[in-house]
Order: C-alpha cells, then structure tokens, then sequence
C-alpha cells in the first residue's frame, strides 16, 4: 500500500490533500497530528474526508515534540477511525518524563487498545553540539520499544547503511516513511538522490512487507503550489515504488 504523509503538502488543506492523492492513485493516507491545524486533530472531520475520498488512512503521526496527552489523544483518533498504526517520533533528549512513559506504557496500551504503535527512528541532529537530540533512537533502544516505522532520510543523516539498518530491525518494521537526499538535501523525492531505495524496495517486496509506504518528503520537493506539477509528480514517485514493491 503506498500512501502519501500528508506534511509532503502541508501548506495545503487537509481536503485538499485528500483530492491530491486519490487523484494520484495512492491508496490511502498518512495524517501527521499538528498542534497548529485543527483539522488534523479532528478525527470526526477526518473520517468524514477519508469516506468521501474512498481512502483510508493508514497511519497517524503523533506531533514531533507530544507528550503524554498528545499520544493517548492520537491513539483514541486512530481506534475511531480504525487506523492501524500510530507512529511516534522519539522523545527530546532532556524530556526524561516522556521518556520514561513511553518505555513503560506503550507495551500496555498496545494490548489494552490493540493497536501498532510504532517508533519512528529520527536524524542526527545534536543538542549543545554533542548530544543528540532525541531519545530512544538507536538499535538497542528501537528492539526494546518492541515496533518501529523506518524513516529512510533519517538513516542516512544518521551516517547509517540504509540496507545494514533495515536488516537490523526489518522483524520490527510495520510502517515505512519513504524520501530520499539529492544535492544534501534531506527529504527529497524517493526516484531522485543517493540512498539505495531501488534495493531497500525490493527487499521489501521480497520479505512480504505488508505495511505501508508512505512518501515523506519536502512540500517544494512536489512543486506545492502549482496543483497540476503536484499532480504529475506524485504519480512519478507512484509509479517509481510501484516498479521495485509490485
């Protein structure tokens, strides 16, 4: 199933990027819950969008510095919605409470709620210069929270082998955000740039993957702004999958 992260055209409304992606052909929808948009924190308006386009959506994307509230809120939208994957991007480094709920209940909430609730691996990032910036983000620490949604930019900012850390953790991957970088730019279209996405697709289709791959990438990357350039360029990143996953 290839959906589309709906940050890729978040200068857009959320209808709108609905109409973007069933015009597209994609199959469903990755919602990414912004503190700022009410609309993605609406998940009556976004079942109402996800019935009128004929397309579900396969994941929600917690907001990128959440809390407790703010993953217990998600969780709820997607059991309403009957979402199967709640993805969760790692806690700040300095954030010890979040830290340590997320270790301690998300185990619980899984079989309390029956629900996928996965950990995004994040970038290189530092705090202070030499600390990273997020928590819970390395090998050890992504086994232990049991499921995890690859980021493929993330790998590579990282200065991780894409393929070497897929096959690390591939047992533990129920979710998939898929970009790429070109010209040192992260987040970039998956059919243009260094990393190795034909190979990691293929090993995907080879394994029996059978989550989504959702297109994560920068709003300038689909020419935002001008629909009909939005329109052809998300079905050359379509078919561009489609030819290494199908």
């Amino acid at each position: 199933m290839i959906a589309l992260h709906t940050s890729s055209l978040h200068k857009y409304g959320l209808s709108r990027i609905f109409e973007f992606a069933k015009e597209a052909g994609y199959d469903g929808i990755e919602v990414e819950v912004d503190k700022n948009s009410y609309d993605t924190q609406n998940a009556e308006y976004i079942k109402r969008l996800s019935q009128e386009y004929k397309m579900p959506v396969v994941a929600l994307h917690t907001p990128s510095n959440g809390n407790e509230k703010s993953v217990e809120h998600v969780i709820e939208m997607a059991i309403y919605l009957k979402c199967p994957v709640v993805v969760i991007t790692p806690p700040r480094i300095m954030d010890f409470k979040f830290t340590r709920w997320l270790k301690k209940e998300v185990p619980h909430l899984r079989k309390k709620k029956h629900i996928q609730i996965a950990l995004a691996n994040a970038g290189g990032k530092t705090f202070l210069g030499f600390l990273p910036e997020r928590a819970m983000n390395n090998i050890t620490d992504i086994k232990k929270f049991g499921m995890m949604s690859l980021d493929t930019t993330a790998t590579h900012s990282k200065k991780s082998d894409l393929i070497r850390f897929y096959e690390h953790l591939k047992k533990l991957i129920v979710h998939i955000h898929l970009s790429n970088v070109r010209r040192h730019k992260e987040y970039s279209l998956p059919n243009e740039g260094v990393l190795p996405l034909e190979s990691l697709l293929k090993k995907l289709k080879g394994d029996g993957f059978s989550g989504a791959i959702s297109i994560r990438v920068r709003p300038a990357e689909l020419s935002a702004g001008n629909d009909d350039k939005v329109i052809k360029t998300l079905k050359k990143v379509k078919d561009f999958v489609e030819d290494y996953f199908k």
